[in-house]
């Protein structure tokens, strides 16, 4: 069943890509920016549709990644555990969230070890996934442990394409997962066919077009247009893929997911 949920978004007025981080992202590339804001302005129409609440932080001049608001915290039981960016031009992007968490009341903790928020982490009902690999340290998946008490699995990427953990797998229902199996090491494809017996597997193609990188309230699935495949799949397993196009976005290797911070009170 479908599940109100709280989002935090950045509008990305200064979108562009002028350094590579990720094997997306191509400085020689043009970017459109008036395109990704009205991509990104239809996925917050989205969520608003389906009844969520939104929230937006201000972007910052000279930080054209804010947009991907995941990557800048994690946020279980109304306690917030900041990001530490892995590469410099990022690392601005931390306090900007902490402090806007902060400004609200919430309790937050910054991080002593690199972790990149969202980007690495996926709630589910019984356990925190925890991606390392490329961005985030194993040592930020016992401090997330510590904060929350709940218990964190590390999962190892293994593939520069899918840096993040949220590019290779997100939560459907809190019980069970989407993912795509060559992403990971041998040992932590063992772990996920153990823990989630059903889950759904992407193709290599859905894959690649970042549709891992969506969004579920349970019922209803944000996911990145160009994933046929996986869409259908959904259909068939009961949930409601509805499509959107990241395509300017994606020139930094972010989608749906990238976009949206989910505040769990």
């Amino acid at each position: 069943m479908a599940r109100t949920r709280h989002y935090v978004m950045c509008r990305p007025d200064y979108f562009t890509v002028k350094y590579a981080i990720n094997p997306w992202m191509d400085p020689s590339t043009d970017t459109d920016r008036d395109l990704a804001i009205r991509q990104w302005e239809k996925l917050k129409a989205v969520y608003e549709d389906l009844g969520h609440t939104v929230s937006l932080i201000d972007p910052i001049e000279g930080l054209p990644d804010m947009v991907f608001a995941a990557n800048g915290a994690l946020v279980v039981d109304g306690k917030v555990y900041g990001a530490r960016f892995r590469h410099p031009q990022r690392a601005p992007e931390a306090d900007a969230y902490l402090a806007w968490f902060a400004e609200r009341g919430f309790p937050v903790t910054p991080a002593e070890h690199v972790n990149e928020g969202e980007g690495d982490f996926v709630v589910t009902d019984e356990v925190v996934l925890a991606g390392t690999g490329f961005r985030t340290d194993v040592g930020a998946h016992h401090e997330a442990q510590e904060l929350f008490g709940r218990p964190v699995v590390t999962l190892r990427l293994v593939d520069p394409r899918f840096y993040h953990l949220d590019t290779a797998l997100f939560t459907l229902d809190g019980r069970t997962v989407a993912y795509y199996p060559e992403a990971f090491s041998p040992g932590s494809r063992e772990v996920l066919r153990r823990l989630f017996p059903d889950a759904v597997l992407a193709t290599a193609a859905d894959a690649q077009a970042l549709g891992l990188n969506a969004v579920s309230d349970g019922k209803n699935v944000i996911i990145n247009s160009e994933a046929a495949d996986l869409q259908l799949e959904l259909k068939r397993r009961g949930f409601d893929p509805i499509p959107v196009d990241m395509s300017e976005l994606r020139k930094s290797g972010g989608g749906p997911k990238c976009c949206t911070l989910e505040i769990r009170r």
